[in-house]
């Protein structure tokens, strides 16, 4: 029987392979783990669907909510929002599964200000320019 945390925080520059490895998990641990399904205000690129890869919302919805203290973690990037709820982490761990949360550095020191238990993992690239 494993033992797995709360919480697994996957951090890394985009493109560095963090969904590769966020699947190879998942496929690994098949029905003991979740993913913590980000809110964004970017728009959906091909192939993906809201609620599923992302929650799309507006920038005004994006920041009533921010405002409101339902994100755990928020980050403006490339002047697009992204964020983690505490909702989107706590549907996760009331299905009994460890949630894992794709999110860059910023956003792990919020997590772990937030107080939730979590193993922290950085992805980095072999080198800038493989990146």
């Amino acid at each position: 029987m494993s033992v797995l945390p709360r919480a697994l925080v996957i951090a890394g520059p985009s493109g560095v392979g963090k969904g590769t490895l966020i699947g190879m998990i998942k496929k690994a641990y098949d029905g003991k783990v979740g993913f913590s399904v980000s809110h964004t205000t970017r728009l959906p690129r091909e192939g993906e669907q809201d609620g599923i890869d992302y929650n799309f919302c507006t920038v005004d919805k994006m920041k009533s909510e921010i405002d409101s203290g339902s994100f755990i973690e928020w980050a403006e990037v490339h002047g697009k929002y992204y964020g983690t709820s505490f909702k989107a982490v706590e549907s996760v761990k009331l299905q009994g599964k460890m949630c894992i949360l794709d999110i860059d550095v910023q956003g792990c020191r919020l997590v772990r200000k937030a107080g939730i238990p979590a193993v922290f993992v950085f992805i980095a690239p072999p080198s800038i320019e493989e990146l």
